[in-house]
């Protein structure tokens, strides 16, 4: 069986376009796994090769309390599609406030800051998906 390269590439593209730790891809009898801080592996019955792909974090830390998602799912930044934004940079917020929804299973799951302080960063898009532990956004 030969490794193929382009697919590997390709989901190591998707790791950066949304912002993810790890992807899986399978196939018939194979299975490919790209991870930022793991390895890459193909399995197949008869176990072939495991490929470490080195990655570098671009993203510089910022200062300030994170509050992360507490579940994979797709993160809204408003209660619906044009409305009034949970979290806007600048806004002050307090504990137990919601800052944003992570839909899970068409579940809404209201997220609350974490800490009182005022919003110096939104770490994801609207309708972008999200890992658990994820920076959702950054409070100073």
């Amino acid at each position: 069986m030969e490794i193929n390269k382009k697919i590997i590439k390709q989901l190591k593209d998707c790791l950066d376009e949304f912002d993810l730790n790890e992807i899986e891809y399978s196939y018939k009898d194979t299975k490919i796994k790209v991870s930022k801080k793991g390895s890459s592996e193909i399995i197949s019955p008869n176990p072939i090769s495991t490929k470490q792909l080195d990655q570098n974090d671009t993203n510089p830390e910022v200062p300030g309390n994170k509050v992360t998602s507490p579940i994979i799912g797709t993160a809204y930044l408003a209660p619906e599609p044009g409305g009034k934004k949970f979290a806007e940079v600048g806004k002050k917020i307090k504990k137990g406030e919601t800052i944003m929804i992570v839909e899970a299973m068409k579940t809404m799951n209201h997220v609350p800051s974490s800490f009182d302080g005022t919003i110096k960063e939104v770490c994801v898009s609207d309708g972008q998906p999200v890992e658990f532990g994820q920076t959702l956004i950054i409070i100073e």
